[in-house]
């Protein structure tokens, strides 16, 4: 097997951090160009960062065009990770997000284009969240891609999305790569941004590219302390902080939650494999949970009697089902997702056991409100 020496920038961050273990696992040279942010790091960095002779970390910014090209000096392959999450938050730090995941990758485009470099291979992370809805099937209609749900409908508390031909329910399907780009929030059009730009510019210059759309990651190493971190990791900080997990909505909008090994897993296939360049595969389990069961398994799992609070309200953006189809990942490049939901879950709560969690939710949804992007639903 080849090796590489691999960039991986946001390489101290949670998907970050195990694409860099996997990639050291196979013999590779690593070097990570992170900024240790403050929201998730707290300008430090984390005891989990890999510490092997083969692993060098770069403290920068992909923000800094001089900084990013000295840190592709010898890299043969760039594993583009770092970037701004978070959806509710995007939406009120417009520039913030746009700066990091559009002109960061901007500057990763630009050195490509027109510096001397040895990069061979492009590897960028994307996200779900462009789906915007994703496919449903209609039973008179097949399948469609409906719109992001009305304010009307949401609150009246009519959760579920009806096709907007026959006005019939739907039902959630699995959706496709082929699918329509609807994002439905600033961080989902930042990330459909990158991965077009990335494609765009790898296909002009000869440079394999691959875009690997993420779908709801979770596992250790999740900073339990960010209020955006994710669903998971935030109803854990709750839980160990005796509160009960806030649930919008009725609790019963679905994600499809796929472990951060199967996602460290599909970037070494991906980088690998001649079969993906100029693509874009999702990646997840191909099955979905309940958002309310999810605060349930945390709470089982952590030996509290700690129901979800489910508060029938609704964040502007959000949507109510997505599942993927995973269908093409499986076939072009032989992944299938090895951790299951529950196994994942355990691993999960087993690593929060010690680790400090400070329970910002309630800071996140104090913004959330200031700017008018959670409402109530009427039957709330």
């Amino acid at each position: 097997m080849a090796k590489h020496k691999v960039l991986v920038t946001g390489g101290a961050g949670f998907i970050g951090s195990f694409i860099v273990d996997e990639l050291v696992s196979e013999g590779h040279e690593v070097r990570i160009l992170d900024n240790l942010e403050p929201q998730v790091h707290g300008g430090k960095a984390p005891d989990y960062l890999n510490k092997d002779k083969k692993v060098e970390f770069v403290k920068g910014s992909v923000l800094d065009y001089e900084g990013f090209k000295e840190a592709l000096n010898d890299i043969d392959v760039v594993l583009h990770e770092a970037c701004r999450v978070g959806i509710g938050q995007s939406m009120y730090e417009v520039k913030n997000y746009v700066d990091t995941n559009i002109s960061g990758t901007a500057n990763l485009l630009n050195i490509l284009a027109n510096e001397n470099h040895n990069v061979r291979k492009l590897v960028i992370a994307s996200s779900f969240s462009g789906y915007g809805e994703g496919a449903y099937d209609c039973a008179s209609c097949g399948t469609i891609f409906p719109p992001l749900r009305s304010e009307e409908q949401l609150r009246q508390g009519r959760w579920e999305p009806a096709c907007s031909s026959c006005g019939k329910d739907l039902k959630p399907a699995p959706t496709p790569e082929k699918a329509p780009l609807q994002p439905t929030s600033i961080y989902a059009a930042t990330k459909a941004t990158q991965e077009q730009m990335a494609l765009c510019v790898g296909k002009a210059y000869g440079i394999p590219s691959v875009a690997l759309r993420y779908f709801c990651v979770y596992g250790p190493r999740q900073s339990l302390s960010n209020p955006y971190t994710g669903v998971v990791a935030i109803f854990i900080s709750r839980i160990k902080n005796n509160s009960p997990p806030m649930v919008f909505e009725d609790g019963l909008q679905t994600r499809d939650f796929v472990s951060v090994h199967d996602i460290a897993r599909a970037n070494i296939l991906a980088m690998k494999s001649k079969a993906a360049d100029y693509e874009i595969f999702n990646v997840g389990c191909g099955r979905s949970v309940t958002i309310k069961a999810v605060a349930e398994t945390v709470a089982k799992l952590s030996g509290k009697n700690i129901k979800p609070t489910v508060i029938n309200e609704y964040r502007k953006g959000d949507i109510r089902h997505c599942i993927a189809d995973i269908s093409r990942i499986e076939n072009r490049l032989g992944f299938k997702p090895k951790v299951s939901f529950e196994e994942g879950m355990r691993e999960l709560i087993k690593w929060s056991e010690g680790t400090k969690a400070v329970d910002m939710a309630d800071k996140a949804t104090k913004e959330l409100l200031e700017h008018g992007l959670i409402e109530k639903g009427e039957k709330g």
